[in-house]
């Protein structure tokens, strides 16, 4: 019951963080500040909203709440490598589009802990 809410849960977030950066036209450049790579940047959002409609459909299970871990693994990393700029020179997450606009903070990785703990909980 508890995976099953947490993939629920975490397939809608992702859902809705893939929408919210389409929406977003200015995304892309936020993305390129945080450093993905140009060829990545419009894999990024189709690729959640496909894996956030796995992960709530309970598609093929385990293997969303897998990619979602690597995933969310990959985004702690390019935040991780974003934290060790000076505050001033940090860029806003745009993690969810415009809605996330805040410069990259610990709580933007700790939000990224949650998301990860969700995704175990998922496999379960």
């Amino acid at each position: 019951m508890i995976g099953t809410v947490a993939r629920i849960v975490l397939g809608a977030l992702f859902l809705a963080s893939g929408a919210l950066k389409l929406r977003d036209p200015s995304w892309p450049g936020a993305a390129r500040a945080m450093g993905a790579p140009r060829w990545t940047v419009p894999l990024i959002a189709p690729v959640e909203i496909a894996l956030g409609a796995a992960l709530a459909a309970g598609v093929a299970e385990p293997w969303p709440a897998w990619v979602a871990l690597a995933l969310l693994a990959a985004f702690s990393a390019a935040l991780m490598r974003v934290l060790t700029r000076p505050v001033g020179e940090r860029p806003a997450c745009a993690c969810f589009g415009r809605w996330s606009s805040k410069p990259v903070g610990a709580g933007s990785l700790l939000r990224n802990g949650v998301l990860a703990a969700l995704a175990v909980l998922a496999l379960t």
